[in-house]
């Protein structure tokens, strides 16, 4: 493993949306007549995290680690996922300086949910809310997003050595 005193990793993730599924984002149940397609809770923002954060330490992406094939998974929350990758962030040495995502969904808007994702995902990563950015952007009705079809989310990390 590297002895670099920092590394920086970026996470992406898609699901499709679908009418009668729920949608977590952010760790936050958002009310919604139309919810994600997945195999685990699929939370896309917390999947994007969780792959910047295997990423930073070249450990692949959460596919690898939670395969969609094996049944252990589930229906498993993201939150869990999201712990499981920053347990292996900490046993590697390392710590999260910040993160900055973005997530692009047309509807609904997030914004009234913001800080609780923020909050929820700091509190997940042991870090202050303010070493946690979160913004979010429309499809500007332009491209499956757009079309209410699905939602995608980045996110980037950075991450220091411990001392």
């Amino acid at each position: 493993m590297s002895t670099a005193p920092f590394r920086i990793g970026y996470g992406y993730d898609i699901h499709r949306l679908a009418e009668g599924e729920s949608l977590i984002i952010g760790g936050v149940s958002i009310p919604s007549n139309f919810g994600t397609v997945a195999h685990s809770d699929g939370d896309v923002l917390l999947h994007a995290i969780s792959d910047a954060l295997l990423g930073a330490l070249a450990l692949g992406d959460i596919g690898e680690h939670f395969p969609d094939t094996d049944p252990a998974w589930r229906g498993v929350s993201s939150l869990d996922l999201l712990a499981r990758c920053h347990a292996m962030v900490r046993e590697r040495g390392y710590e999260i300086a910040n993160l900055d995502a973005t997530l692009v969904l047309e509807r609904p808007k997030v914004l009234p949910y913001r800080d609780a994702m923020r909050s929820t995902i700091a509190a997940a990563l042991e870090l202050d809310s303010g070493q946690v950015s979160l913004k979010a952007t429309t499809g500007e009705a332009m491209g499956f997003v757009g079309r209410g079809e699905g939602v995608d989310a980045h996110a980037m990390v950075l991450l220091t050595k411990r001392s």
